[in-house]
């Protein structure tokens, strides 16, 4: 006689963080980057969940274009921007006279 036993599946739903990062795309030496909501247990070339704006530090003066709305949303839910990203924020804020609040 075999004795089955049957587990109730229990759910968990992990609380994933989100993080605001590079995504490198472009050639070999030739550098574009997105700026990007992402999990922040994937790596970098995997799908984003937002993307927030781009950064291109190939022209003179580097060009970055960030939607600080956007960007906002995913920081007031808790998204975590690293120190690369947060510093494009404030340059981007600051272009366009708009605060950005870490928290």
């Amino acid at each position: 006689m075999v004795i089955i036993t049957i587990r109730p599946k229990i759910f968990i739903r992990e609380q994933t963080m989100i993080a605001l990062r590079l995504m490198r795309l472009g050639a070999k030496k030739r550098p574009f980057y997105r700026i990007v909501a992402i999990d922040s247990r994937k790596p970098r070339e995997s799908k984003a969940k937002d993307i927030i704006g781009y950064y291109n530090p190939l022209t003179e003066p580097p060009d970055i274009k960030v939607d600080l709305e956007k960007a906002k949303y995913w920081i007031d839910r808790g998204a975590q921007a690293s120190k690369t990203v947060q510093s494009l924020l404030n340059k981007a804020s600051k272009a366009e006279n708009l605060p950005i609040n870490k928290t």
